[in-house]
């Protein structure tokens, strides 16, 4: 099963990338990385690192919550003692909507 923030985050990613008209390659290059650390975000395989995060939405000339744009942690309450992620729309997905 895959982790819900891990495929948003990719959704994201992708879309993001693809807006840029940036291959993974380039995208990588950019942000000072390697191509294939890109293609496991994108793969859904690994969560990026806070300098990750800042490294990419920096080549993407996009701020780093467009990256994270529908994820959104839910506090938990005292009583139910439990918090957890909610995958929900998107900043950008909700002005559309």
């Amino acid at each position: 099963m895959t982790n819900p923030v891990a495929q948003r985050f990719s959704e994201n990613l992708i879309r993001l990338r693809t807006d840029a008209g940036l291959s993974q390659e380039a995208l990588g290059f950019v942000a000072g990385m390697n191509r294939t650390q890109v293609g496991i975000l994108e793969r859904r395989e690994r969560l990026p690192r806070i300098d990750t995060l800042v490294r990419l939405s920096g080549a993407l000339r996009v701020s780093p919550n467009d990256l994270l744009a529908g994820i959104v942690w839910n506090t938990a309450q005292i009583e139910i003692n439990t918090g957890g992620f909610e995958i929900g729309e998107g900043e950008e997905e909700r002005e559309q909507g």
